[in-house]
């Protein structure tokens, strides 16, 4: 490791603000997998950690979306969810942190502008964040969550709410048609339950769940345009 590379990651640890115990996870989740072709060598990409990560990733953001949602139902807190668990907001997070800029990569995709990539700045976010849950334990991950996801919690609040109108105008820029349809309607009067599913032209659906069937939809909607890849 260059004595570069080494002040890299120290900077990025003094932004995020956590020295590591074993710096060499925070090397491997710092290495693309094209630093790596060609080379004989034991180091691992940060693929098998941004695995982990992921996974992190989703409980910490749900543990915190059913705390300070308590009297919202599975199919409010979904949309909620999908909005702060993608590639878009793991992708401003390491922008945030900086971790482009400590990120091991060939030169060649270092010439073709991978440091700014959302792709990969979004995989090596879930990448720190499972070296960190290894390293930190959970409270060490979920600090630099809470930290760098900045007012994205409070954001979500609005385009949570969005994610229809987004499918809508999604489907209408492919110049698809766009249906609901109720699959499932279960529970009392009084607290009822639906699964509906998501049709967009010859795509394949997607349900969603929730208490009401505008909350369905919503739900339905959000997981439909997650799967696609496209942020609501």
């Amino acid at each position: 490791m260059s004595g570069r590379q080494e002040s890299r990651l120290a900077e990025l640890e003094a932004r995020i603000g956590y020295e590591f115990k074993n710096r060499e996870l925070l090397r491997e989740a710092l290495t693309h997998g094209s630093a790596l072709d060609g080379v004989k060598s034991k180091r691992r990409s940060y693929d098998r950690l941004e695995f982990l990560g992921d996974r992190v990733l989703a409980l910490i953001v749900a543990d915190r979306l059913l705390r300070e949602h308590v009297d919202e139902a599975e199919g409010e807190i979904a949309p909620r969810f999908n909005t702060l668990v993608n590639r878009r907001a793991c992708a401003d997070a390491a922008r945030a942190a900086g971790l482009g800029e400590a990120v091991v990569l060939s030169s060649s995709e270092e010439a073709h502008g991978g440091r700014a990539k959302q792709t990969i700045l979004a995989d090596i976010c879930e990448s720190v964040i499972g070296a960190l849950y290894l390293d930190a334990g959970f409270d060490g991950a979920r600090a630099f969550v809470e930290r760098f996801w900045g007012n994205a919690f409070d954001e979500e609040n609005t385009s949570a709410r969005d994610a229809k109108t987004a499918l809508q105008e999604w489907a209408a820029a492919k110049k698809c048609s766009l249906s609901y349809a109720v699959i499932e309607q279960s529970g009392p009067d009084h607290a009822p339950h639906f699964v509906i599913e998501a049709r967009v032209g010859a795509f394949a659906p997607e349900r969603g769940e929730g208490g009401s069937k505008r909350e369905a939809q919503r739900a339905a909607a959000a997981a439909f345009l997650r799967r696609q890849g496209v942020d609501a």
